[in-house]
């Protein structure tokens, strides 16, 4: 904007400045070509505003010790859980200094057979989170982006949900002999459809972006695009859905161990311990009750982690 010379001289004396400060800028190519960069980082904001809350640290440190004793504690420890006592004296011991978490009808110490079930429980919930949460991240991301996998992937979606998942469950594990695979197998063929149908609405939201429509000019595969402009954008969601996919698996195993057509009598698992401590629940409530408190524990943990996360990892939340 071009001013007078008159105006340009009232308004130097009104803002009293120095007359250098109003000299017209000369051009130069050099300093044109400077251009500043920002130095916001996604993911050191994601984590700055997901450990800003305290509850979040002291949720982590009590996921990571329960984890850290989950898997050193079986390779550290000379207490057998499967070893049974013929001595009636050691049965149905209270919790003590010798047994923390008591002893169960067979003399069996409760502490050591709950991180042996810890850590059974943990391997099994995290090959199904893989399981689930990678096969549904593909899936979801062919689904999102092919328009025409739509009316295939819509029914066999419906299909698939509409049998409720406890009788699902049930009967897999009936028709199967119980062990690990088979929980695996009932729980792995079911979730995948539920984790693609979630990556696939949030995947709707960005296949039109302009990189991907510059990409189907220029006759990139559907497979590159998927793996290398979609997946990397809901990398927070696949981070946020393993976290909920593992205490949804540990869960589904104490439920059927629960009702009984879950793993294996002679496997220990959290699933088992809580089974085998109703039975004596009304004489020896802790053989129940202990178990239990772990893993209402693990649980609450990740599923207040994974929220925590999905919040965190907004942008919109990010400062």
């Amino acid at each position: 904007m071009n001013l007078p010379e008159n105006k340009l001289q009232k308004l130097q004396k009104s803002l009293d400045r120095d007359p250098a400060l109003f000299a017209p800028a000369e051009f130069s190519l050099a300093e044109s070509e400077k251009t500043g960069a920002s130095n916001y980082s996604y993911w050191k904001s994601t984590l700055r505003t997901f450990f800003k809350s305290k509850s979040v640290i002291v949720l982590c440190a009590v996921v990571a010790a329960i984890l850290l004793m989950s898997f050193l504690y079986p390779l550290f420890s000379s207490v057998d859980p499967t070893k049974v006592s013929i001595n009636p004296l050691d049965w149905n011991h209270r919790p003590s200094a010798e047994h923390p978490f008591g002893t169960d009808g067979l003399g069996r110490d409760i502490f050591a057979r709950a991180w042996y079930g810890c850590r059974n429980s943990f391997i099994l919930a995290f090959c199904i989170a893989v399981s689930d949460v990678g096969i549904g991240m593909i899936m979801g991301a062919l689904w999102g982006y092919n328009k025409k996998l739509d009316p295939i992937m819509i029914e066999i979606y419906n299909i698939m949900t509409n049998v409720p998942s406890t009788v699902y469950l049930v009967l897999l594990a009936y028709i199967m002999n119980t062990s690990y695979l088979t929980l695996f197998i009932s729980m792995a063929s079911r979730g995948w459809i539920v984790e693609a149908r979630f990556f696939r609405n949030r995947i709707l939201s960005i296949r039109d972006a302009e990189y991907n429509i510059a990409s189907q000019c220029l006759g990139t595969p559907m497979r590159r695009i998927a793996t290398r402009n979609i997946i990397p954008h809901i990398i927070s969601l696949i981070i946020m859905e393993a976290a909920l996919c593992i205490p949804y698996s540990i869960g589904s195993e104490v439920f059927l161990g629960f009702v009984g057509v879950g793993m294996p009598v002679d496997a220990i698992t959290l699933g088992n311990m809580v089974n085998h401590g109703r039975a004596s629940f009304t004489l020896h409530p802790y053989q129940m009750l202990l178990p239990a408190a772990v893993l209402c524990i693990i649980t609450i943990a990740f599923y207040f982690l994974g929220n925590k996360f999905a919040d965190a990892s907004d942008p919109r939340n990010h400062v």
